[in-house]
């Protein structure tokens, strides 16, 4: 047998472990494709040419100091009450909006911004308050926590920090900016999607509150800081997407940002700065995955995996490679149930996507959006997102509550499938 196919063959057994998650993720992709390079006859080190040291080096991405930049952001955000202000102002409006409905979708959406920042959205958090006061707003337990459980997509797919969201970016090297933007409009999508049947179903049935009956509620959630308002909390956070969107260095943009915050909440400088060091230590698994998906990725490259990939799947990439990396990324979202697990198809898919004509910003779409939203279609999620919202939705069961995601988690990836196709289109 060819060395070649033995190579990749073994890449094959690599990309399995992954993706089944009986072995540790990223020391099975580091580990593993070390393993591989070596049977592939890669040297060590060298100057020239694709030597293992290399292709470590190439895991060293430029995305990496714009994730350094928010993860500073977020350090002083919340060390300095910012973020838990932004939190209740979001509630407090979707409860002004929608009642019941509202504080589902306003809690489901908090949860994502914290996502967003962190690179992981519990949404036990907000769920713990906005789950047990909606069921008293008459919202059915099952929808209440299905709604509250969409929390993830946003997170995942509109943040910064998630390891296979950076890993994608880098691989497409578009960096920070449209990619989080189209990511928070769809994962709002399914949001908004759940809380408009909610919204409808308790009105066709008269069980929606009374303005009175809002204002009181919204007693409960007023900010318990005084010298922190909305408009003080927020503009930081305008400000870095601001930043983002017109395309400004993400390091720079994130620290200034981190000042704006120090001066508006009038803290002494030296304890601002170290509530953004404070935040870094949320880096390690990021940088991490960032750099092992990324090594894997050149070696996946360099034992001609990606053309071997790209010979079996020509027949449909000369028809779409949107479409391919659309079906790659949605299959790997519902079997593996984890958008980390994912990775290891998507990823190296989306280089194959690329380098046969697709958009980078449309391939990274279509590979981020695929798995992060139909990672929870399933089940709901791992242990950590929707089977945490039963115990404190009294009178729900998990598998009701899925079956109400999924009508929402579908409009959610028919927006993905859209942008997709149209950013392509227009590219």
């Amino acid at each position: 047998m060819d060395m070649s196919v033995v190579v990749q063959i073994l890449m094959l057994v690599v990309l399995a472990l992954m993706i089944t998650g009986r072995t540790p993720l990223y020391i099975t992709a580091i580990i593993g494709s070390t393993i591989v390079a070596i049977v592939a006859g890669f040297p060590m080190s060298g100057k020239d040419g694709a030597t293992i040291a290399n292709l470590v080096k190439g895991g060293l991405n430029p995305v990496i100091a714009d994730m350094t930049g928010v993860l500073l952001f977020l350090g002083i955000l919340e060390g300095s009450g910012f973020l838990a202000v932004i939190v209740r102002s979001v509630i407090r409006f979707g409860i002004k909006i929608g009642g019941g409905p509202g504080i589902c979708a306003a809690a489901s959406t908090a949860a994502g911004i914290m996502g967003m920042l962190t690179g992981y959205s519990p949404p036990i958090v907000t769920g713990a308050i906005a789950g047990p006061a909606a069921i008293k707003m008459s919202c059915d337990p099952n929808q209440t926590a299905g709604t509250l459980g969409h929390a993830g997509g946003l997170g995942n797919f509109g943040g910064f920090t998630h390891p296979t969201q950076v890993a994608l970016i880098a691989t497409a090297g578009i960096g920070f900016g449209a990619i989080n933007i189209v990511g928070a409009i769809c994962a709002m999508t399914i949001i908004l999607a759940s809380f408009t049947r909610m919204y409808f179903y308790m009105k066709k049935r008269n069980l929606l509150l009374s303005r009175q009956e809002i204002e009181k509620i919204l007693e409960d959630f007023k900010d318990t800081d005084s010298r922190i308002t909305s408009f003080k909390a927020f503009l930081p956070f305008i400000l870095l997407l601001a930043g983002f969107v017109s395309g400004l260095p993400i390091f720079i943009v994130g620290m200034a940002c981190g000042v704006v915050v120090i001066f508006l909440a009038r803290l002494a400088p030296g304890k601002g700065e170290n509530m953004m060091i404070e935040g870094l230590t949320r880096m390690a698994i990021p940088l991490v995955a960032t750099i092992g998906f990324l090594f894997m990725s050149g070696v996946i490259k360099n034992i001609g995996m990606i053309d071997s990939i790209r010979s079996i799947l020509e027949p449909l990439l000369n028809i779409s490679p949107i479409l391919v990396m659309l079906m790659v990324s949605i299959f790997a979202g519902i079997i593996t149930q984890s958008y980390s697990a994912s990775g290891a198809l998507t990823i190296p898919m989306l280089t194959v996507v690329i380098s046969a004509g697709a958009d980078p910003l449309a391939a990274c779409v279509a590979a981020a959006g695929g798995s992060a939203l139909t990672q929870h279609f399933l089940t709901g999620g791992p242990v950590a997102n929707l089977p945490t919202l039963i115990p404190v939705c009294e009178g729900s069961d998990l598998k009701t509550a899925n079956r109400f995601q999924r009508p929402s988690i579908l409009c959610g990836v028919a927006m993905v499938i859209v942008f997709s196709f149209v950013i392509n289109l227009f590219a």
